[in-house]
């Protein structure tokens, strides 16, 4: 609790004590009462009045605290102490208890400020000097030792470390980095002293986007919060006007049929439909509802960029995925090796790394990772990169070739075709098959699972595009159990599938693309949606996307899509609630039904109960749906 609303806690409990006492103990002198009953209620209420006041001189009449003051006032002008300095005193209670339920609220966002670097170490004349991190230029080293933060994106020129990313990707399990390893601003440096060569200035990295998003979120209001404060803006001074004709217009109507006009009656039931009209309930929990969803979310590593996203991700029916470094690693690896007759494993990998070792192409470095061991550039000669074909090589004197079909078509080698799916690497060695090595994009471990989360939330229709050949793609759809598949596509190709299932939508209904965010930028823009995946450090990410996952974790989108659902319920049901009790407490209030004390229920009750609904939009629990 902070020192302002420990303060507020003081005031209420003094004001609380003597309203109480003084309701108990029989005091016949009007004056003396009246005087008494003020001290509570000025101890409560002094500052609502101050509010009120300043609200009135400025021009901005119609708000909570003007309400508050012209009803309170008016119950003790009219000699309801005890009623007037209670309606004071629960609305401070719910104020209170607003401020705290926004600070809590407030604790998940904070928690992503802290990842904001205090000073980087720079070494000066020998010894580290700290200095402010937008002062480090780019290219320079700077050291970070254990227990402190990356201050700026870089490369690791020495040193080995485990570092907590939990703060950017809501994961506690560490990252383990070393020597020519990237590392980006905003993490924990856990055990090694790291030496880090920067690649950008800290206005540029990735803790200083991340921070700026987190920061404009609020910025970007949703239709709901919107709509609350069109809302807001009219019925206020609406219930006033009503209040006001409630006071007089009974009166003068009886007293023109030459009945006794009432005059405080009346005033009594306008000036407790004032109390009940407080539009606090409405005003402060919608926001707080979406402000809580997007604390929640960040919490776990997703980073929206406004409650309009948010809203945005709860309609939507339609996921499109990318394939590479959405649904599968991003990274070709071997994952079946198949020697002819007379070949070994070992000996078919070894030729394929050998011949393989000067090209620069992926698939050339998955080989060589597979295969392990050091290679002797001295036993290669006569290199010949063959372009959409592969390559031929003298390896340890004899002839070897390596690539896929196309090649060994053209050298005249006949070759087995594989029964799996995969890029196919063909290998001959003095004009003899010597087998094949499968090399395939990975898929994830949790894709399936993923996918089967994204239907429970309530996805109607996932698509998966991608460039790799058709039989590839529909291994991979088929595996992962995906609706529909798109293969073969040139990124031009992708925006154009993307314009047509928008086009074929139903109303009401949005469309989310997810993307790696480096070379989906087009694709991510064009949709209703852009969820950018994996982008820990993705600038095109973090700028082109409306929703940022920080991780590699598929399953986060459909945590997304559950948490935004949450959030527009809670504010449905406060929407709802609000509205149905005030509606009708107000019939009853004009009627004369309900005193001030239901008045006050109406008010602050609602507003407590609307603030403690929407605190849950902070905590979302991932149902298994492996």
């Amino acid at each position: 609790m902070t020192r302002k609303q420990k303060k507020v806690l003081i005031r209420i409990v003094i004001s609380a004590v003597l309203l109480i006492a003084l309701s108990l103990i029989p005091i016949e002198n009007a004056s003396v009462r009246f005087v008494l009953f003020m001290i509570p209620y000025l101890i409560i209420g002094y500052d609502i009045l101050r509010k009120a006041i300043l609200g009135v001189v400025h021009g901005e009449i119609f708000d909570e605290n003007f309400l508050m003051a012209v009803a309170t006032v008016g119950a003790i002008a009219l000699g309801e102490y005890v009623e007037g300095s209670a309606v004071m005193l629960f609305y401070q209670i719910g104020e209170l208890f607003q401020s705290y339920a926004v600070g809590k609220s407030r604790k998940n966002i904070t928690e992503l400020m802290d990842i904001r670097p205090d000073y980087a170490n720079v070494e000066q004349d020998g010894k580290l000097v700290q200095v402010d991190p937008e002062e480090v230029e780019t290219g320079s080293v700077i050291t970070v030792q254990p227990g402190e933060k990356v201050p700026i994106d870089g490369v690791i020129v020495s040193g080995s470390s485990s570092l907590n990313t939990s703060a950017l990707t809501g994961e506690s399990l560490p990252r383990e980095v070393g020597e020519n390893d990237e590392v980006i601003s905003g993490c924990v440096n856990m055990s090694g002293v790291l030496r880090i060569r920067t690649t950008k200035p800290f206005g540029e990295s990735t803790v200083s986007k991340i921070l700026d998003l987190v920061e404009n979120s609020s910025m970007k209001k949703s239709r709901s919060e919107n709509f609350i404060t069109r809302f807001a803006r009219y019925y206020t001074p609406a219930v006033c006007i009503g209040a006001l004709a409630l006071a007089v217009l009974p009166p003068v109507i009886h007293l023109l049929m030459g009945n006794p006009a009432g005059w405080s009656q009346w005033l009594i039931r306008a000036l407790t439909t004032l109390v009940i009209s407080c539009p606090c309930a409405l005003v402060i929990s919608i926001p707080l509802s979406f402000f809580g969803g997007i604390g929640g979310a960040s919490a776990k590593g997703i980073l929206v960029k406004g409650s309009n996203y948010l809203e945005a991700l709860s309609k939507t029916t339609c996921v499109v995925c990318d394939k590479t470094g959405t649904l599968t690693k991003g990274v070709f690896e071997v994952t079946d090796i198949e020697p002819a007759e007379g070949f070994s494993r070992d000996e078919l990998l070894r030729a394929a790394a050998y011949a393989e070792h000067y090209s620069r192409h992926p698939i050339s470095k998955s080989l060589k990772e597979a295969y392990g061991k050091p290679i002797d550039a001295g036993q290669i000669s006569g290199v010949e990169e063959i372009g959409g074909h592969g390559v031929t090589a003298v390896v340890d004197g004899r002839e070897t070739a390596a690539g896929n079909a196309r090649l060994m078509e053209k050298l005249g080698i006949t070759y087995r075709t594989p029964q799996k799916t995969g890029t196919e690497v063909h290998v001959a060695i003095d004009g003899v098959y010597a087998g094949y090595i499968l090399i395939s994009d990975v898929v994830k471990p949790n894709a399936g699972s993923a996918i089967a989360a994204m239907k429970a939330a309530g996805v109607k229709r996932i698509v998966m595009l991608t460039g790799d050949a058709r039989s590839t793609a529909d291994a991979v759809a088929k595996e992962l159990g995906v609706d529909e598949v798109k293969s073969e596509l040139l990124p031009e190709d992708k925006v154009a599938e993307v314009e047509a299932l928008l086009a074929s939508r139903k109303p009401k209904e949005n469309l989310a693309f997810v993307g790696d965010g480096i070379n989906d930028a087009p694709v991510l823009s064009r949709a209703d949606l852009g969820i950018a995946m994996g982008a820990l450090g993705a600038d095109a990410a973090i700028e082109a996307a409306d929703i940022v996952l920080m991780d590699d974790d598929p399953e986060k989108i459909a945590t997304a899509i559950g948490i935004s659902r949450k959030t527009l319920r809670i504010v449905y049901q406060n929407i709802v609630f609000a509205l149905a009790v005030k509606l009708i407490c107000l019939v009853l209030g004009a009627f004369g039904t309900l005193s001030m004390w239901w008045a006050i229920f109406a008010d602050v009750g609602v507003m407590i109960l609307a603030v403690l609904n929407a605190t849950r939009a902070l905590h979302y629990r991932q149902h298994s749906h492996a």
